[in-house]
C-alpha cells in the first residue's frame, strides 16, 4: 500500500509526496503555504487519481517522460520522475491510480 509523506521544504513551504509500497516516490506536489493547504492537496491527488483524463502524459526536451496529474480546475496537483520509457511513465500513472486512494498519510516535519 503507499503512503502520502507531508514534509516541509528549507523556505518553510510544506510538500507531499506519495510513496509506492516499495518506498519509491511515485508523485510529487507543489510547495503550499499551509499544512491544510497540503492536506487538500493529497485529498484531490486521492479523487483525481482515479480519472484517466486528468493525467497529462508529456515528454520532456531531452526525449524522456513524464506525467502530471491536474485537478478539475486544470491545477497541477503533483507530477512524476523522469522515466526512459513511455511504457515505463505509463506504469507509473497505474501505480499512483492504484496506490493513492488508500494511502496513509504520515508526517515528516
Amino acid at each position: 500500500m503507499g503512503t502520502f509523506l507531508i514534509s516541509k521544504r528549507k523556505n518553510d513551504e510544506f510538500q507531499f509526496v506519495l510513496k509506492a509500497g516499495n518506498g519509491q516516490v511515485i508523485l510529487a506536489s507543489e510547495g503550499y503555504t499551509t499544512k491544510a493547504a497540503c492536506e487538500n492537496g493529497i485529498e484531490s491527488v486521492k479523487k483525481n487519481s482515479q480519472d484517466d483524463a486528468r493525467f497529462d502524459k508529456l515528454e520532456s526536451k531531452n526525449g524522456k517522460f513524464y506525467f502530471n496529474l491536474k485537478a478539475t480546475n486544470g491545477q497541477i496537483i503533483g507530477n512524476s520522475e523522469m522515466y526512459e520509457s513511455i511504457a515505463a511513465r505509463d506504469n507509473g500513472i497505474e501505480s499512483v491510480k492504484k496506490n493513492a486512494p488508500d494511502a496513509d498519510v504520515k508526517e515528516e516535519l
